[in-house]
């Protein structure tokens, strides 16, 4: 059955209890963490992820489960066409956002930072190669290299034919792998370049911030028009570090960083005088800073107080 089949009818909302839930329910529920996951890497924003979710669970609720052979191959596909067609949209919003634009990041559970594969799907880093990709590119690259989807199922998702999803998979993983960090790095080092980065921080230790990020680090902060940031990248230790510390030093407060995980990877909630300021999160190469993500958007900071469960199955 194709996903744009001739609907039947369906209502409710997923709310009842196991006890209660019809299949087509049970299917959703089950499936919910993969599906959200699936949005968050297509979108970049929970907010939008969501969204998808109930556009996705209202198509559902439409299906002929008699004629469906694989629920969560089927879930999947309405959640990326619905991804894509919302990516699209979301398009005209990024070019009138004001400032750069960092995705949204999601305090996340101890195992999706145990699973490095997830993990690094989810970095705040890969996140912002993913934005470089068209919407196709993107959903290919997603359903195939982060969720191992097939290229036949992925072809039907996307209406094109295998040949041309294989194709578009090849241009989209040689595009992310000249992007993408040059080696792994152990949860350890990542979280004592963190311990580096805050206790500099907290301090307001010039040398100490030289010492810890690498001689190319790119500076990128969200503020979105509500909170100050750089209107740009800044590129470089000496004029990132310059930046930070000036900023702090022109305000009279007491700035903390509290290490925490976010995207499946360590970061910092900095508070300014007990107040959630952002979160900054890092991307490490040869035990220094390469990358300083810094969020500072209000509307992007919801989903630091609850853990967000993610998963690949």
């Amino acid at each position: 059955m194709n996903e744009h089949s001739e609907p039947t009818t369906g209502t409710a909302e997923p709310l009842a209890g196991p006890a209660q839930m019809d299949p087509a329910t049970e299917a959703f529920v089950t499936h919910r963490n993969l599906l959200f996951t699936v949005a968050y890497e297509m979108l970049g924003s929970a907010a939008d992820a969501e969204d998808v979710l109930q556009e996705t669970w209202l198509r559902w609720m439409t299906v002929d489960l008699t004629q469906v052979h694989d629920q969560r191959a089927y879930l999947v596909r309405i959640t990326t066409r619905r991804s894509l067609d919302r990516l699209r949209t979301m398009k005209r919003r990024k070019e009138a956002y004001v400032g750069p634009w960092l995705p949204e990041p999601l305090l996340t559970t101890p195992d999706v930072a145990e699973n490095l594969e997830l993990a690094e799907s989810v970095s705040m880093a890969l996140m912002l190669v993913l934005e470089t990709l068209s919407p196709t590119e993107r959903a290919v690259f997603v359903l195939r290299e982060v969720f191992d989807v097939g290229y036949d199922e992925i072809a039907t998702t996307l209406s094109k034919t295998p040949a041309a999803v294989r194709q578009i998979a090849h241009r989209a993983r040689r595009h992310v792998q000249d992007r993408r960090p040059r080696e792994a790095i152990s949860p350890s080092q990542a979280r004592a370049a963190l311990e580096s980065l805050q206790y500099a921080l907290e301090t307001r230790d010039l040398q100490g911030l030289l010492d810890v990020l690498a001689p190319d680090v790119v500076l990128i902060s969200d503020g979105g028009g509500v909170k100050q940031a750089a209107p740009r990248p800044i590129t470089g230790a000496e004029k990132a570090a310059r930046f930070i510390v000036g900023g702090l030093g022109k305000a009279q407060v007491t700035l903390t960083g509290d290490p925490t995980v976010v995207n499946g990877n360590p970061a910092l909630v900095l508070r300014v005088n007990g107040e959630i300021d952002g979160v900054i999160a890092i991307q490490v190469e040869d035990a220094r800073i390469i990358g300083l993500y810094y969020v500072r958007n209000p509307r992007k900071l919801t989903r630091i107080a609850a853990e967000t469960p993610l998963t690949l199955r």
